[in-house]
């Protein structure tokens, strides 16, 4: 009775309620594959004109695995976890070089995608195929947690399973695609992580926490992210338009991104006041009567998932008739000479980006 109870009400409550949203209106799993990837740890006001700017640029599943990875990322720019950008990319060009550009129709085979897990896997089985298998995100978590009262972590192995197990028991037969929207939307919009409108929620009667009171203590989640601290030196070396840029290239926070050339120090204090002799760009550059000019003395804030970033910018000016050095001296380092234009082209990470629009 309960869970009849509980999907009876959510399937009631999601046509009075729903936000109307782009790729709700199609069963293309295109459209759907990206509006997934996009959503993926992000609000839905942030990624829609994420969203609008991709269905743009590349309208098909073909366009995009077409495109330069530096297209995807400059497409992406400011939306972070560019690891879900590249993946994009290299999931779309599997779909053409292995599957002649159609998607897989079900679930199992949608999870042999790149970048592609149970969650993204199920929410096109279920919205493209109508197949009944339930997605299990943040939303569903909290929705599950109150009114079922589960204590157990959803960080947990076991507890991962176990909410799953219940979300595919409730997702019912007939309209898979209306339920796992609903429970999702209903967790976005009313069973919300902090100061859910639980006298007026239609779930209340039979919500074990709200009867409980115990709707602010779950879903119990143990595990939390470990954030360091980092501390960068920029170089903003320029000559007559153009701008010295690194490609980052290693396996670290930004892959595919463009910054400039980087120090990194061990203390905030090293990077505050920095000293031209301490700075070794600045002193590889001496020979070319580079113009210093020290950064703000406020430290730049940058914070990701798992890292505080903390960055101070030295802005160089190179005289005009050293130009071609400094084009070598680039490429002796793995830098490259670019205009002005052709930055505004490149994929930057939005530290880089803040800099950049403070200064214009």
């Amino acid at each position: 009775m309960t869970s009849t109870y509980f999907t009876e009400k959510l399937l009631g409550w999601y046509p009075l309620h729903r936000r109307d949203l782009p790729w709700r209106a199609t069963r293309d799993p295109y459209i759907i594959w990206l509006s997934e990837i996009i959503l993926q740890q992000t609000r839905v006001a942030q990624g829609l004109p994420y969203f609008h700017a991709f269905v743009s640029r590349f309208p098909r599943v073909q366009d995009l695995a077409a495109a330069p990875e530096e297209d995807i990322l400059r497409t992406w720019q400011g939306l972070g976890y560019y690891s879900r950008a590249r993946n994009l990319h290299a999931c779309a060009r599997q779909i053409v070089q292995e599957r002649g550009g159609k998607f897989p129709e079900n679930y199992e085979s949608l999870l042999q995608l790149k970048g592609v897990g149970p969650y993204t896997a199920a929410a096109i089985a279920s919205f493209a195929y109508q197949e009944p298998v339930a997605v299990v995100d943040g939303n569903v978590y909290r929705v599950l947690a109150r009114f079922f009262g589960i204590s157990t972590d959803i960080a947990s192995h076991a507890g991962k399973k176990e909410f799953q197990v219940l979300a595919n028991q409730l997702i019912p037969g007939e309209h898979p695609d209306q339920y796992n929207q609903a429970i999702m939307e209903f967790g976005a919009l009313q069973c919300t992580p902090s100061n859910p409108d639980c006298p007026n929620c239609p779930l209340s009667s039979g919500c074990l926490a709200w009867n409980r009171n115990l709707v602010s203590s779950l879903p119990l989640k143990e595990k939390k992210t470990k954030v360091r601290s980092r501390f960068f030196t920029y170089h903003h070396i320029q000559v007559e338009g153009h701008v010295v840029i690194h490609k980052r290239t290693e396996s670290d926070i930004w892959q595919g991104l463009v910054d400039f050339p980087l120090e990194e120090f061990t203390s905030l204090e090293q990077i505050l006041s920095p000293r031209p002799e301490n700075l070794s760009v600045l002193r590889e550059l001496a020979s070319l009567g580079p113009v210093f000019e020290q950064g703000t003395q406020q430290p730049w804030k940058h914070l990701l998932s798992h890292q505080k970033i903390y960055a101070s910018f030295v802005n160089i000016t190179i005289p005009e008739d050293q130009q071609v050095k400094l084009e070598k001296w680039a490429q002796k380092n793995g830098y490259q000479l670019v205009d002005r234009q052709r930055l505004e082209e490149l994929g930057k990470p939005k530290l880089i980006v803040r800099y950049l629009n403070q200064k214009k």
